[in-house]
């Protein structure tokens, strides 16, 4: 309550060009959903992605669902989108000019909730061999942060472009000063309105597994998990697999991107560009590797435990690996990709798929 006298700024009548909206206390909304949609579609039309001898192309937006707003309240403006994006992608390595290779980009999270860096891209082909997975991997390495880019550049624009006339001038106030004043403000401002507690609950939070050592569990639905048992042998001895699996060198070697391994008890790893990360639980030296293991983009808080167990043999090694808690809808591909990502690529940047005599290195 204003002292008697002095009153209430918020609702005396200031002089305004416009005599609406004074000191832009009140809400108001601009649907800036049309005009984005417009724009991610002109920013992934034949947008290049060329690095020494790899040429792909983001060709077009295949889909392209959500909303945007931009508010302004009490002179703040409160920018509100939320995207999700699947993008047609081809690529041809220059060498063959002849053969073009066709995949999808998927963006689930595009929302201003989630900096840039933490916007999700999965990166899929539409025929797997050899060179196709070479395409698929420089667009995981090289093509995601390029796209992030796009991504960053429709969000600069959305912020320009509704910012104009949200923030109205006071009397005697330079127009052009003011709403940029207003807009930097606005960039910093925390989100006033929350989505809906559903949404929240679903997109955010999931119960740990039981490997988390985090004593604070956030609360969420249920976790539906799957458990995973491959085996696989190497030409080599345990000691040098073992090593393959827990040295940053040969880490960094075999996933082609560098990689932190700290590999002591409680030491992290990251890998395949933060995509693979977790911690070690358990280290004994040519015998086995405990893991607290998770992709990116599983529900916050969830780890998965891997053990992977070494068998020496008198002219190999078996590998035996124990996933449990994989994620019911990440569990299809989670052979392939051990298999795939870790035991081909090990095999063939070490030379252990080969016979290779024990205790010759």
């Amino acid at each position: 309550m204003a002292k008697w006298g002095e009153g209430d700024p918020r609702w005396i009548v200031e002089e305004r060009p416009d005599a609406t909206n004074v000191n832009n206390w009140h809400w108001t909304e601009k649907n800036a959903t049309p005009w984005s949609k417009e724009r991610l579609t002109q920013l992934f039309i034949d947008f290049k992605i060329v690095q020494s001898d790899i040429e792909c192309v983001v060709k077009s937006v295949d889909e392209c669902t959500g909303e945007a707003t931009v508010n302004n309240r009490k002179g703040k403006l409160i920018f509100f989108y939320d995207w999700e994006l699947v993008l047609k992608w081809s690529g041809r390595l220059l060498n063959n000019s002849k053969v073009s290779h066709n995949g999808k980009l998927t963006i689930p999270n595009l929302s201003e909730e989630n900096n840039l860096e933490d916007v999700e891209i999965t990166v899929t082909i539409d025929e797997s061999n050899n060179e196709s997975e070479t395409l698929k991997q420089f667009m995981y390495n090289v093509g995601r942060e390029q796209i992030r880019k796009q991504l960053g550049v429709y969000i600069k624009e959305l912020k320009e472009e509704y910012s104009k006339n949200l923030i109205l001038p006071k009397k005697d106030a330079n127009s052009s000063d003011s709403t940029a004043v207003e807009a930097k403000d606005a960039n910093n401002a925390k989100i006033a309105v929350q989505k809906p507690a559903s949404q929240v609950a679903t997109a955010g939070a999931a119960i740990s597994s039981s490997n988390n050592n985090t004593t604070s569990r956030p609360v969420g639905c249920k976790l539906d998990v799957r458990s995973l048992t491959m085996t696989e042998e190497f030409h080599c001895n345990a000691n040098d697999l073992y090593n393959a699996l827990t040295k940053a060198e040969m880490v960094t070697a075999f996933t082609r991107a560098p990689a932190k391994v700290d590999a002591v008890r409680g030491g992290e790893f990251v890998l395949y560009g933060g995509n693979v990360h977790g911690k070690f639980e358990e280290l004994v030296p040519e015998k086995k590797i405990q893991q607290s293991w998770r992709l990116k983009n599983w529900a916050s808080g969830h780890y998965s435990n891997v053990i992977i167990e070494l068998e020496e043999t008198s002219s190999t090694t078996k590998l035996t690996l124990n996933q449990t808690g994989i994620p019911a809808s990440e569990y299809t591909g989670m052979k392939s990709n051990w298999y795939r990502y870790y035991w081909v690529s090990i095999k063939q940047t070490f030379g252990f798929g080969a016979s290779w005599p024990l205790g010759q290195s």
